[in-house]
């Protein structure tokens, strides 16, 4: 159980979070503005590419020839504008706390680790796809929304319900919207692409990934938190 404690220094404004928004919106605007025939090499170079990754050669090949940058490279690269926004909302939402608690600096590294385990992962169960490329922040984000939930198991989560002409704003646990959600995708690992080209052990891999991070953080947040 994470424990709040107090603390002797005001919180500063968050600028991680805002700096991971910036650059996965700079990359979307680079794109969807370019040149349409440039799009396709460049998600190509710069997407997990499980054929390319898992072409041959050992660890140290993908490094010396960059291959495993693209593990990174390709968190902060979206298909559309959907996908996107999408992202980006559930970033700010679970971003904002974990920046907080965490400090901008463990956030960082725990966006690119989960982001980069994610692909690697997604790229592992489509490496038998032909033309697949893997792009998107979710397995970076679904780090974030676990890391969260390691350090807020008691938090509640607040949205808006329509009820007929009217709006009711409705608090519930965030454990049990988080647990909601991790089921659904664990589902769809198993009913595959009926759901659309979605990488979805990404998702899975995240997840646990920034939990276990934060898990293992809880103690120094602890001490950053009295300083």
């Amino acid at each position: 159980m994470f424990i709040h404690v107090p603390s002797r220094r005001r919180p500063a404004p968050p600028w991680a979070m805002p700096l991971l928004v910036v650059a996965c919106m700079t990359v979307w605007i680079w794109l969807a503005t370019g040149e349409p025939a440039a799009r396709g090499p460049f998600l190509q170079r710069w997407g997990t590419v499980p054929e390319t990754l898992f072409a041959g050669g050992g660890f140290w090949d993908t490094v010396r020839d960059g291959r495993v940058l693209t593990l990174f490279s390709a968190v902060f690269v979206h298909a559309d504008w959907l996908h996107l926004v999408g992202n980006m909302l559930f970033l700010v939402i679970f971003g904002v706390p974990s920046e907080r608690a965490l400090g901008p600096w463990r956030l960082l590294v725990l966006f690119l680790v989960c982001g980069a385990l994610s692909n690697l992962a997604a790229a592992w169960s489509l490496q038998h796809t032909h033309a697949a490329v893997i792009v998107g922040a979710s397995g970076a984000i679904s780090g974030v929304i676990g890391a969260y939930l390691a350090l807020f198991p008691r938090a509640h989560l607040g949205f808006v319900v329509p009820l007929g002409l009217f709006l009711e704003f409705v608090r519930t646990p965030a454990p049990l919207l988080i647990a909601i959600w991790a089921l659904l995708q664990l589902g769809f690992v198993w009913v595959g692409p009926a759901f659309g080209a979605v990488a979805w052990w990404a998702h899975l891999t995240g997840f646990v990934v920034g939990m276990v991070m934060a898990l293992l953080w809880r103690p120094a947040v602890a001490r950053r938190l009295r300083s």
